[in-house]
This record gives C-alpha cells, sequence and structure tokens, in this order.
C-alpha cells in the first residue's frame, strides 16, 4: 500500500508519495511540480492546471480559481462576497459556481470543484508510481472551522481517496524538516511563515517530545504572492502606455500581463533582472520589457512592509521575543523572494532560518510522511508517532452586561488551547430581571468577536455556565443552578 500527501492551496496543488522510507513530490503530464489549483469548464471535459490558467484570457466566465476560499463557507460569510468580487465566474446562492458551456448552464459546488483538483492530484501520482493510490493526508490551514475542513475531506473522498488524517499546514511543515522527531525531550519554539499565492499565515508552534502545539496563528488573506504579481503587471501597463494605449481597464490584457508579471517574478528571484514579453498585448501590438530586481522591490516596498509587520505582534501575543524563536521554517511560493528573506533574517539575526527545501513543496512533503508514519511503511510503533495537539484557532469569549449597561467580553478559552478543554464561569443576575442570558463568541486574532450562540434563561439568575469545546471544534454550553445544582439550560454551537 502506498500513501501520498496533499497540499490544495488557493493558487496550487502540490502531491508527494511516500515509498521506500521516503516522501517526494512528483511531476505531473506537464513536467511540473506544482500544479495550478485552477480549474476550466469547457463543454464535456474539465482541465486543471496551467492549460486552465492560461485559458482564463478567454474563458475567465468558466474557469474557477482559488476555490479552496469557498469551501465549507456559506453564501452570506464575508469571504464568500469577497471572493465573489474577485472571480470572474459567476457565484450564485448555496454557494455555487454558475458554468455556462454552449447553450446550457450548470451549477458546481466549490466542492466538486475542488475534487477535480484532487482527482489530478491523484492522477499524477499513480502516473509516477504505475499502481493504484487511496490512502491520502490533506493538509488544512489551522483556522479551517469543522465545516471547512469536512468540505475537504468531502472533496478529496469524491476524487476515489480514502483521507487518513487531515494535518494543520504548519504542522506538516514541521515534519518536513524533521523538526522535534529526534528528541524525546527538550521544548523548542518555531515560527512558520508562509506567504502563499493567495494569503500569508504565520504561526507559533510549541514543540515538545515529538509533540506539536500551535500557540497562535495570524492570517492576513489581503497579501500574498497575487499581491506582489499585481504591482508588477499595474507597473508593465503603465510602461504600455509609451504605445498611447491605456489597457488597465481592459480584463482581457490584463490577465495576459499577469501571466507575464507572474513569470518575470519567480525569474527576479533568482536573476538580477527579467525580461516579460506578451505577444499581441493590445491591438496586434506585442509588449516587451526588461524588470530589475531593485525596480521590484521598489514597487512591492509596502507589500514587502505588510508581509513581516504581523511578526512581532504575534510574538507577542503568546509571550515570546524574538530572542525565544529557535527556528523559522518558510513555506510557500512566494518566500524565494530574496527581499523578503532578508527582512525575515533581520527580525531573527541569530535563528536558523530554515529554507533549502522548495516552499511551495514542502507541506505535501510533511503531509506525506504523515501518512507514511500512518500506513506503517517505516517500521515505527504507534507510540513512536509524531502527535499533534488539537488546539482552538480562536479566542473563545462569553459577553455580559454590566451595572452601567456597557458590554464587557470575558475571554475563557484563549486561541492555543489544547482541546478537548473545559471552562467555568458564574453567571449572576440582579433580582429586577427577568431573564439571565450568555453570548458565546469567537475571536480571531485581528478580527473584532463573531457571535456563535445566545442562550437565555428565563427562570434562573444565578448560573454556573459550563463550557466545553471538543476536539472537532463544537462547543457545549450548559447552565447549571448554583443552589440546586439543577440544570436548566444546554445549547450547543458549532463554530462556522
Amino acid at each position: 500500500m502506498t500513501a501520498i500527501g496533499v497540499h490544495l492551496g488557493c493558487s496550487s496543488a502540490c502531491v508527494a508519495v511516500f515509498k521506500d522510507g521516503r516522501a517526494e513530490v512528483v511531476a505531473n503530464d506537464a513536467g511540473d511540480r506544482i500544479t495550478p489549483a485552477v480549474v476550466a469548464y469547457r463543454d464535456n471535459e474539465q482541465i486543471v492546471g496551467v492549460a486552465a490558467r492560461q485559458g482564463r484570457v478567454w474563458n475567465s466566465a468558466n474557469t474557477v480559481v482559488k476555490v479552496k476560499q469557498l469551501l465549507g463557507r456559506r453564501f452570506n460569510h464575508p469571504e464568500t462576497q469577497l471572493h465573489r468580487s474577485q472571480t470572474k465566474c459567476p457565484v450564485k446562492e448555496r454557494p455555487f459556481y454558475e458554468i455556462t458551456t454552449g447553450e446550457h448552464i450548470k451549477y458546481v459546488a466549490p466542492e466538486d470543484a475542488a475534487k477535480v483538483i484532487f482527482k489530478k492530484m491523484r492522477e499524477t501520482a499513480q502516473s509516477a508510481l504505475g499502481s493504484n493510490v487511496t490512502e491520502v493526508v490533506v493538509a488544512v490551514p489551522v483556522e479551517f472551522a469543522p465545516a471547512q475542513k469536512k468540505a475537504m475531506r468531502d472533496a478529496a473522498q469524491g476524487a476515489g481517496l480514502n483521507v487518513l488524517r487531515l494535518i494543520h499546514e504548519p504542522a506538516a511543515a514541521l515534519l518536513a524538516y524533521n523538526i522535534g522527531q529526534n528528541s524525546s525531550s527538550g521544548r523548542s519554539h518555531v515560527l512558520v511563515y508562509k506567504l502563499g499565492g493567495a494569503s500569508l499565515s504565520v504561526t507559533v508552534m510549541q514543540v515538545n517530545g515529538g509533540i506539536y502545539r500551535v500557540l497562535n496563528t495570524h492570517t492576513d488573506p489581503s497579501v500574498g504572492g497575487e499581491s506582489f504579481t499585481e504591482a508588477l503587471a499595474q507597473h508593465l501597463a503603465t510602461e504600455f502606455n509609451t504605445f498611447k494605449h491605456d489597457v488597465s481597464s481592459n480584463a482581457r490584457a490584463m490577465l495576459k500581463l499577469m501571466n507575464g508579471a507572474d513569470m518575470a517574478k519567480h525569474s527576479l528571484s533568482l536573476l538580477g533582472s527579467a525580461n516579460c514579453f506578451v505577444d499581441s498585448l493590445h491591438n496586434g501590438i506585442d509588449f516587451e520589457c526588461t524588470v530589475s530586481r531593485a525596480r521590484f522591490e521598489s514597487l512591492c516596498s509596502s507589500l514587502f512592509s505588510k508581509s513581516v509587520q504581523p511578526i512581532r505582534g504575534l510574538l507577542e501575543s503568546v509571550g515570546l521575543s524574538t530572542s525565544d524563536i529557535n527556528q523559522v521554517v518558510l513555506c510557500g511560493g512566494s518566500t524565494r523572494i530574496p527581499r523578503l528573506q532578508t527582512m525575515i533574517r533581520d527580525i531573527f539575526p541569530h535563528v536558523d532560518l530554515l529554507s533549502s527545501a522548495p516552499p511551495d513543496e514542502l507541506i505535501a512533503v510533511g503531509a506525506a510522511l504523515e501518512a507514511g508514519l500512518l500506513v506503517g511503511h517505516d517500521g515505527l510503533g504507534c507510540e513512536e508517532e509524531p502527535m499533534a495537539v488539537d488546539v482552538s484557532a480562536t479566542d473563545i469569549l462569553v459577553k455580559e452586561v454590566d451595572e452601567s449597561g456597557a458590554e464587557v467580553f470575558t475571554t475563557l478559552l484563549p486561541s492555543g488551547t489544547p482541546l478537548p478543554a473545559r471552562r467555568h464561569h458564574i453567571l449572576t443576575g440582579q433580582g429586577t430581571l427577568s431573564s439571565v442570558s450568555i453570548d458565546v463568541y469567537q475571536r480571531w486574532v485581528s478580527r473584532p468577536p463573531e457571535k456563535l450562540a445566545k442562550v437565555r434563561n428565563s427562570v434562573l439568575l444565578h448560573m454556573n455556565a459550563s463550557l466545553v469545546c471538543c476536539r472537532d471544534g463544537s462547543i457545549h454550553v450548559s447552565c447549571v443552578e448554583q443552589s440546586g445544582g439543577r440544570p436548566e439550560v444546554v445549547a450547543i454551537a458549532s463554530k462556522k
């Protein structure tokens, strides 16, 4: 039995196979080790990868990009609405993608689009191994809610894969570098810095005897590799104005420039300058321009600052300083940018910056190593298997109203709390009140609190509220009368 690890990101996907005690990324049929997570629908076929991405120039309305942003989310979720405003493929309520092929309209669920990508990953692995593949470990972000994890699992299973486990992306990155697996004792702290195509994620991990614990994580969907590409594309559009043509409002021309800018950006990570050529950019006019690395860094200076700004704040939130970090792991293709690496090294001048492995392959490799452990290929006993401790990805709070009528939030479960966990809270109402209610909220690092549930009681005014957060992220709230110990209300809220 062979096992694989898959990392499905917003902009790309990668598959690694575990064989002969090693995990290796395998190339797709185009010879690329990274496959664009883009699905194009045409008549009776579905195309995944480079061809689908390049076809956006003329088939953008039927091309699904960044499907990961929609997985497991409701139509009215802010991230879903943001996705709707950014994609050319119409998103309808539930949500569904509206696909028009010929005279027919069909509606594609995000899970079905993700299933096509997982199927491509499975076929890539099977082609490399020459045998059937079913066992997989899938990497997911730390902040994924239970509904998102379920949608990811369902998509993989729909592609004919048996999901052995969902592993957090930062834990997979640590496994890929074998961090904490050679020693049975000793505590260390690792910062995992991930800059993917569509978002930035910074996570502080505690490693102790092979156990990984997430202390806190910060995700910023407003900055990613595409942000740098867009900045360069806008510069190229300005350069093209020398031909007296403004293409900044021409969607098709800008897509062509984005493709050219993306290739130039990757070249600038290795070379001091890069040539960008776009065939027939506008009105049959070809465009060619040379961009230096210094010019690129100048264009993206604000993005670089924004990319490293969350690091210190995240460390402060868990009571650590830069000197407390033992290692920094870079993952995500955009961490190849030399300027970004330099800025991170300046923050951690005395810390090992792990960047020797391809950063856009790292998470898939870690997932494959976990898959290998689960199917027992390397002969390790169960007691030696690395463990990932489930923790709360958000702060869990209760809201009350004090005597002056002001709202007061009390944090019962800070983010990073190992799960399952139980907390008690005494709630006392004044005798003039007809009821007492307790509101349960979740709060991300950089977002306002979001209500999960309200428990209202019309009889008891002195309650002992018990909040239990299970490993699957569900929250159970029960209220018991202090004097008699009689349970009055039980409510269950599931984080969305």
